[in-house]
């Protein structure tokens, strides 16, 4: 059965006449009365009674109604599969690091959603390891991450480079200085993240070009949390510059003088998935876009 055929029997029923429904749709009017003649003979029941006019049967009252909810679904599937196909439509499962989850994401999904309207997302937020795990398992489809180890079956483009200051109470030593250098950490209590995250990685790597006494560290499992303990005065801390709007109260921040602390961040996902399917591409240039205005190292 024909969703054409279903339009066609409503189109008589709706206008009382198979010569108007032919006009209606634009067809011969042999073609409007071959496809009824089909439709009673796949159905093996007559459902319109021909004569000075056209009524319907028991049989083609039934039809009717129970045929409109038919047609409005399968136009609705239909404008579906067109939208999924466009990249109109579909489901995203997106990760992403933070400051960016945090800060930017929000902002980004905001106007993508009125844009794509249609469109399901899920966010997974968590560290660039465990997310590009998940991304190999299939379990996601894009993810916002630094740099994924090499290695990884894992296409990586740098979008931005993420900016990160050193932060630290108002009535810090430090804060009187001109010039801070991975040198003047040493002697104070610096906050770091754990040791899988890509950012401490580069950190320990920048500090240990600078001979010294060891550092003084404390641990904290979370970069957003990072600045809370710097204002609670348990040490200093570099932090994404992003998410000092507003500065911490009591706390002042400085640039880091020397080999730069920035991170590149960027999109990533599976060389296996590419090329992406029309949802995830739709998503992938949004956030190409939104992104590129940032400085990229």
């Amino acid at each position: 059965m024909e969703l054409k055929t279903l339009k066609t029997f409503h189109a008589i029923v709706r206008t009382g006449s198979f010569n108007r429904a032919a006009e209606e749709l634009n067809y011969a009017q042999s073609t409007v009365t071959m496809q009824i003649q089909k439709l009673e003979a796949n159905l093996g029941v007559e459902l319109l009674e021909r004569g000075k006019g056209i009524s319907l049967t028991e049989a083609g009252r039934l039809f009717y109604e129970q045929s409109l909810r038919i047609v409005k679904d399968m136009e609705r599937l239909h404008s579906s599969l067109a939208d999924l196909q466009s990249g109109e439509a579909g489901s995203v499962r997106i990760g992403a690091t933070d400051p960016t989850a945090s800060y930017r994401l929000p902002v980004i999904l905001r106007k993508f959603m009125s844009q794509f309207p249609k469109m399901e997302l899920s966010v997974d937020i968590s560290g660039s390891g465990a997310l590009c795990e998940r991304l190999l398992h299939g379990e996601l489809d894009l993810v916002l991450c630094s740099a994924p180890e090499l290695g990884k079956e894992l296409y990586f483009e740098p979008l931005f480079t993420e900016p990160f200051v050193l932060l630290m109470p108002e009535e810090h030593p430090l804060a009187s200085e001109v010039r801070i250098t991975a040198d003047h950490l040493r002697g104070h209590r610096l906050l770091i993240t754990a040791p899988h995250c890509p950012y401490r990685k580069k950190l320990e790597s920048v500090l240990q070009e600078s001979a010294g006494p060891p550092l003084d560290t404390m641990e904290i499992n979370s970069m957003s949390a990072l600045k809370f303990y710097v204002e609670s005065g348990l040490g200093i801390a570099l932090v994404p510059e992003v998410t000092l709007h507003p500065v911490p109260a009591g706390t002042v921040f400085r640039k880091l003088e020397g080999q730069a602390v920035d991170m590149t961040c960027g999109i990533a996902c599976r060389m296996a998935d590419y090329p992406l399917n029309p949802a995830s591409r739709s998503l992938y240039q949004f956030l190409k876009q939104e992104l590129a205005g940032l400085p990229v190292l």
